[in-house]
């Protein structure tokens, strides 16, 4: 029994003095090494390798690449700043414009936050959160809508204005939705408006829905590209890869888009990805 005791004791000390020669092994990266992050299981998931998206490439867009850059500097300055809804068109540049100010603004304390729609219950614990911490940050919501049946929609509501709970001064919201006011629009609710004295009253089911969007400081809407404006982008889209933008591709990447019944910035990346195969 003793000479166990004595092996154990002897293995505790080898143990002490390799401890002392080799450091602790530090984590590669920790929690605040990251600008950008997605909210996962309550809490901040890291993510290393975020897409870049430079802001010069994103085009026709450029009253909104300018409102939206002045209203980030506006924030990171320690200034007012608008929480901001940019909807409309669908692949017109809305969340590449978001995902842009990563690459814009290069401050390491400053982050954007992901959260996903199943998420949007938990604003005030996200927010509380952030509210802790002494970085600023952007909570990115994405392709933003609600059914008529989905009550989600008031914590979002009660976040923008209405809480007792205060937004931080450090946390500002972006979302983008192809709906402006966020929520079906339907026929019947247009019916339920009321004329008194001869002023139009909207129904209450309308103002309910108005008052969510109207929260936001700061619209930026996004509309179809042109054909000549969607050509442009597919020609710079090209010309990245190296290819040449002639004759043949332009009625090409104009049947595309016909075929998808749209034109847009995302339609243009996808035909040069399709062009693309086709020529290898």
């Amino acid at each position: 029994m003793q000479d166990i005791d004595k092996l154990f004791n002897r293995l505790n000390e080898l143990l002490d003095r390799v401890e002392k020669i080799v450091p602790a092994r530090q984590p590669v990266e920790t929690q605040t090494s990251f600008r950008a992050y997605r909210w996962v299981n309550h809490g901040l998931q890291g993510i290393a390798d975020f897409d870049r998206v430079d802001k010069e490439y994103l085009l026709h867009i450029e009253r909104q690449k300018d409102l939206i850059s002045r209203n980030t500097a506006q924030f990171l300055q320690g200034k007012p700043a608008n929480n901001t809804l940019l909807w409309g068109a669908r692949g017109t540049g809305k969340s590449s414009l978001i995902k842009a100010q990563l690459s814009e603004f290069t401050d390491p304390e400053f982050c954007v936050v992901e959260i996903p729609k199943s998420a949007t219950g938990q604003l005030f614990e996200i927010i509380k959160t952030l509210g802790h911490d002494n970085r600023q940050f952007i909570i990115y919501l994405d392709d933003l809508s609600f059914e008529s049946n989905d009550d989600s929609y008031k914590a979002l509501k009660a976040c923008l204005e209405g809480s007792l709970q205060p937004q931080p001064a450090n946390v500002l919201i972006y979302a983008t939705s192809n709906r402006r006011h966020l929520m079906p629009e339907l026929m019947k609710d247009n019916l339920d408006s009321t004329m008194v004295d001869g002023q139009l009253h909207p129904s209450e089911t309308i103002e309910e829905k108005v008052s969510l969007s109207d929260r936001f400081g700061l619209w930026l809407s996004f509309h179809p590209f042109t054909q000549d404006q969607y050509l442009t982008v597919v020609e710079q889209t090209l010309q990245s890869r190296n290819q040449k933008m002639d004759e043949d591709t332009r009625m090409e990447a104009i049947r595309f888009a016909t075929s998808r019944g749209s034109r847009s910035g995302r339609i243009a990346f996808q035909f040069a990805a399709y062009w693309a195969s086709l020529r290898d």
